[in-house]
């Protein structure tokens, strides 16, 4: 068997996000790396989420999702917030700034660029990870500036990688 060196993986381009989505009247949201335009006609998007996610179970529930393009000025406690804390345990949008889109599914306003906001149209199961596939049904830019990069993250904020992340490789 051929043995990868898992550190080649790291040069890939990703961006960081915060996923929402709704289930039964309740919010629920998470940090993601693996978001990316699929299509411009219609425009389609696509974002990998943990199985064991909370907002996994939301997305399939509700059929939509939101993705929020962080700034590179985003704070680590409101990463950690979205990304190291379950929505089981608590509820990650108190305090935190956000509206409610046509679907119905929460837009997180704060420390965002922009968001969109997209209809699932196909899931594709991929081991430990679905792929969402959605229509973008609306979207808007709050404000210019940089986006957060998954290598900005990890190398000048020092971020670390969740379990649950698609990119997560143990050491």
């Amino acid at each position: 068997m051929l043995k990868i060196n898992t550190k080649s993986l790291h040069s890939l381009s990703y961006g960081l996000y915060v996923v929402t989505s709704k289930k039964d009247g309740k919010y629920n949201g998470q940090i993601a790396n693996t978001v990316f335009q699929v299509t411009s006609s219609p425009a389609t998007i696509a974002v990998s989420v943990n199985k064991q996610n909370l907002t996994h179970e939301y997305i399939r529930a509700s059929g939509s999702f939101t993705v929020s393009v962080l700034s590179k000025d985003t704070p680590l406690p409101f990463i950690g917030r979205f990304g190291f804390r379950s929505g089981r345990e608590i509820d990650k949008l108190e305090g935190t700034n956000f509206k409610i889109g046509n679907s119905g599914v929460p837009i997180v306003l704060d420390n965002a660029l922009i968001w969109l906001e997209a209809k699932v149209m196909k899931k594709l199961d991929i081991n430990s990870h679905s792929l969402f596939i959605g229509e973008v049904i609306d979207a808007d830019v709050l404000v210019d500036g940089e986006p957060m990069t998954y290598a900005h993250y990890r190398l000048v904020k020092k971020g670390v990688v969740p379990k649950n992340a698609p990119t997560y490789m143990e050491e």
